[in-house]
């Protein structure tokens, strides 16, 4: 007699994304002013004192937080890389930026893709059209589409880690992606935490639009017209 397998429930599966909608809902509302640039001015004597006394602690404190953040899609997302650019420099600040935020995109890319994901998107290719089509875009050029979207400013972090998760991204493409394409705007936010001293003695707010200025946006939309080369040329050779 065959055992019986029991799957489980759908809502079960879904469970885990619609906790992280809840989490993002309540932290826009209720914990925004604990994860600004003015509660960091107010802790930063606490935060250093404690990076020096515990060096290693603070490491992986830090990245625990970060990885809540974005998983649970809290705001302060920039606050926190500015965090880990102030209490450890350039370097290693960037590599704790870009780990942290790739764990915990990878996080909701999984809760996302469990719940609705997977189900979703075989829905939408089968019943063809636009949707359908776009899809099937997206995985035949999963490496150019993603390293746009992490590469351009304009798309939310949120939407690009959920986007993926609806079409059927491997999840190695999709690790690989968002930690090589977070590099060149956890580079810059990190600079900027680390002349974050210099800022907090004039009392004055850090500039983060200093990422919309040409010197830095630039050679980002170059790095993303690199990334979208592959699929003009594959689009060059289907017209031939």
């Amino acid at each position: 007699m065959q055992p019986v397998v029991q799957t489980p429930s759908p809502w079960l599966r879904r469970l885990p994304f619609l906790a992280i909608l809840v989490a993002a809902v309540s932290g826009a509302l209720f914990f925004r002013d604990h994860l600004s640039f003015e509660a960091l001015a107010q802790h930063r004597e606490a935060l250093l004192a404690l990076r020096d006394a515990h060096y290693l602690a603070t490491v992986l404190a830090f990245l625990a937080a970060y990885v809540v953040i974005v998983a649970l899609s809290l705001p302060g997302g920039a606050v926190a890389t500015l965090t880990g650019g102030f209490l450890f420099g350039l370097f290693p600040g960037v590599l704790f930026n870009v780990t942290g935020a790739t764990l915990g995109a990878v996080l909701i890319f999984l809760a996302a893709r469990t719940g609705f994901g997977e189900r979703l998107s075989a829905q939408l290719k089968a019943a063809g059209g636009t949707a359908g089509r776009l899809i099937e875009a997206i995985r035949q050029n999963e490496w150019s589409v993603l390293l746009i979207m992490r590469l351009v400013p304009a798309v939310p972090f949120f939407l690009a880690n959920l986007i993926p998760a609806f079409t059927g991204t491997r999840l190695s493409t999709y690790v690989i992606t968002t930690f090589l394409g977070i590099i060149p705007a956890a580079f810059v936010f990190t600079s900027v935490g680390a002349g974050l001293g210099e800022v907090f003695a004039r009392g004055e707010t850090p500039d983060l639009s200093i990422i919309f200025t040409p010197p830095v946006l630039l050679p980002m939309l170059g790095l993303a017209a690199l990334a979208a080369l592959p699929m003009v040329l594959k689009a060059l050779r289907k017209a031939r």
